[in-house]
């Protein structure tokens, strides 16, 4: 893990740095923000800031988030500043360290925040005879085309195969294709020259040259532009990148993973993605099962997810009830593992009792499908007589009540870019309906 600190931290930088060696992490310092940033830019990388708590937090957070640059940022401050930790928690910090640090305790933000999301979880024998075919492959320079449904855990298997692989101590860098407008893509991986375009004050490496050496996942890589692609396949090719505006091309060592959800055979045939380019890619192919055929993971999932969100909102633990599981093992899970995880989180949030109850994970026929053929055919009146687009608007609007606003999972569970949704539900704010909120709680 590669550490960035910012500013002073009270004179306490070489005690926190020999603890975050101590602990395998590799650690450089910068007096400020802009500096910080610069050091960002310049491809060097890092998989988590520390800032001290005097510096504009809610300032460096807003330029990472512009930057598209995705860190986890930790303040640190001494311990009796009660007030600055809260306004640095606020403004988007992930924890705070009390100043002089405690060895214990950044060891444990460390492992937190390197295990974080990626915990691979499984039981099913689908899955065994999956990991079987990666565990021989990670080792190799092969690129590797990761398949399956929205939500089945493409990025953590793409997590694994690096952890698994000869390039283990070197970066994975993930960018999700499908997230970043296609106009800012380009510059995003390639990076650009210093007044390559309007708004490029400062050379930025891009994607490819962080991870030197180490691992590229294009994530939702059918997303990508056909003009992007011939230039992806030349940086596959060619062993080499053009940044925008550069004069002469950069040779890189960058070994790449991608997933989609879509079937790229089909996006050949339709035009859509080059044949060249899913030839180079689909070396090996993973197809990661969906949820509802590797019934032997939902239960160990699901109580990993409530540990976790009990301990991460300071709830105590409670056991799923029997009624409540007997649901999970019943219920379709479109969503796949994404949505088992918010279902986990919302029970726990929900729970009143000693367990957690069939009422507190609130499964949702009318998203996930109802397979009752009656049912089905009552329902059916509601339609007669909508327009086709007001009965999507109610559909989205519920979907997202049902994911408490979580804009992410809502677009998993309805089939859709996450661009695609945003710009939905914008239109819905001007036309005057109540869009929910992130948090906001099905009622």
């Amino acid at each position: 893990m590669r550490i960035l600190i910012i500013g002073t931290m009270n004179g306490q930088i070489g005690a926190a740095s020999a603890i975050a060696t101590k602990h395998g992490s590799d650690v450089s310092h910068v007096d400020d923000i802009d500096r910080g940033l610069e050091e960002l830019r310049s491809g060097k990388g890092a998989d988590m800031i520390m800032i001290d708590v005097k510096l504009s937090i809610g300032s460096l957070i807003d330029k990472l988030v512009s930057e598209r640059i995705t860190i986890p940022v930790v303040a640190c401050g001494i311990a009796a500043d009660a007030k600055s930790a809260v306004r640095a928690i606020k403004a988007g910090a992930k924890e705070y360290i009390p100043l002089p640090p405690d060895a214990e305790l950044i060891g444990a933000i460390l492992s937190a925040i390197s295990e974080e999301s990626h915990t691979l979880i499984y039981k099913d024998q689908s899955m065994k005879d999956m990991l079987k075919i990666a565990d021989q492959v990670a080792p190799s320079e092969a690129s590797i085309l990761i398949t399956g449904e929205s939500g089945t855990g493409k990025e953590v298997i793409a997590r694994y195969i690096h952890r698994k692989s000869s390039r283990k101590n070197s970066r994975f860098v993930a960018v999700n294709c499908a997230a970043i407008p296609e106009n800012l893509l380009e510059s995003e991986l390639f990076g650009h020259e210093k007044g390559a375009f309007t708004g490029a004050v400062a050379r930025k490496l891009g994607k490819f040259e962080e991870a030197n050496d180490g691992t590229l996942l294009l994530d939702e890589i059918s997303e990508m532009d056909i003009r992007l692609q011939a230039k992806l396949l030349r940086a596959l090719q060619e062993k080499e990148i053009d940044r925008i505006g550069g004069k002469k091309p950069v040779k890189i060592n960058t070994r790449i993973l991608a997933t989609s959800n879509r079937d790229l055979v089909e996006e050949v045939k339709s035009g859509r993605f080059r044949e060249d380019l899913f030839f180079r890619l689909n070396v090996i192919n993973l197809d990661i099962p969906p949820l509802c055929k590797r019934k032997d993971d939902i239960k160990p999932l699901a109580e990993h997810f409530i540990h976790k969100y009990s301990e991460e909102n300071d709830i105590s633990e409670k056991p799923l009830s029997k009624e409540a599981e007997e649901n999970l093992f019943t219920h379709p899970w479109n969503g796949n593992v994404r949505e088992l995880e918010n279902a986990m989180h919302r029970a726990v949030l929900l729970s009143t009792g000693d367990e957690i109850s069939p009422e507190a994970v609130m499964l949702s026929k009318n998203i996930s499908g109802i397979d009752d053929t009656d049912a089905a055919n009552e329902n059916i009146g509601d339609f007669i007589g909508r327009t086709v687009a007001s009965v999507e608007r109610d559909l989205i609007i519920d979907t997202l009540k049902h994911c408490i606003g979580n804009r992410t999972h809502a677009a998993t569970i309805l089939g859709i870019s996450i661009r695609t949704l945003r710009n939905k539900l914008n239109l819905y704010s001007k036309e005057g309906f109540q869009v929910p909120l992130p948090g906001t709680v099905e009622k």
